[in-house]
């Protein structure tokens, strides 16, 4: 695994969508999409006001400090606006492998294809050339709307977590846990991105 591209400043880009790492000053851009609960109620927390918007991206810069994820912007090349966030995270180097997630856009860029483009970023990247091994989603139980779109993605359905998390309003939630692996990618690559290659 090249885990050393994990300290570098990774941008990634498709005709659809531009991946920028978080620290970019645009961040403040965020707060013109932020402030809606939907958008935070699988998330574990919620994003109402400017403090919570300041804890959330201090908490987002201090998790990729202490290498816990890595953390973009996303970008809508469309219109050039800063259209959500999203993350390699549970980075795990012994292992090889990480969950792509925390990933939200703002209402305006929900259902338009740029989930798509930007996973395709994200697991090409990750497998081709920092060499993950495995690389698994989450999504609330609940949450049919995000399973729906990772099983777009060609990811692999693979059970259960009971109580494995607290949500936004303090309840333990399960979650589906789903994945994509290095042996699989090429074919995954061909049968589900193939407007990306």
């Amino acid at each position: 695994m090249n885990s050393q591209l994990l300290q570098s400043e990774i941008i990634l880009e498709n005709k659809k969508v531009l991946l920028i790492p978080f620290e970019n000053e645009r961040n403040i851009e965020l707060k013109e999409i932020i402030f809606d609960d939907e958008i935070w109620k699988y998330m574990g927390m919620y994003v109402r006001n400017d403090q919570d918007f300041e804890n959330y991206i201090q908490n987002t810069l201090k998790q990729k400090a202490d290498g816990i994820c890595y953390p973009f912007l996303i970008i809508d090349k469309a219109t050039n606006k800063v259209s959500g966030s999203t993350r390699y995270g549970y980075l795990n180097h012994a292992s090889q492998k990480c969950e792509i997630g925390w990933t939200w856009y703002g209402k305006d860029f929900q259902g338009t294809g740029l989930n798509k483009a930007c996973k395709y970023e994200l697991l090409n990247f990750g497998f081709e050339n920092i060499q993950f091994k495995r690389i698994q989603f989450s999504a609330d139980l609940e949450n049919e709307k995000s399973q729906r779109a990772i099983e777009k993605l060609g990811a692999l359905k693979e059970g259960l977590f009971r109580n494995n998390y607290i949500d936004s309003d303090g309840n333990s939630k399960d979650d589906v846990y789903y994945s994509i692996i290095l042996e699989e990618w090429e074919n995954t690559k061909r049968n589900y991105f193939e407007e990306f290659i």
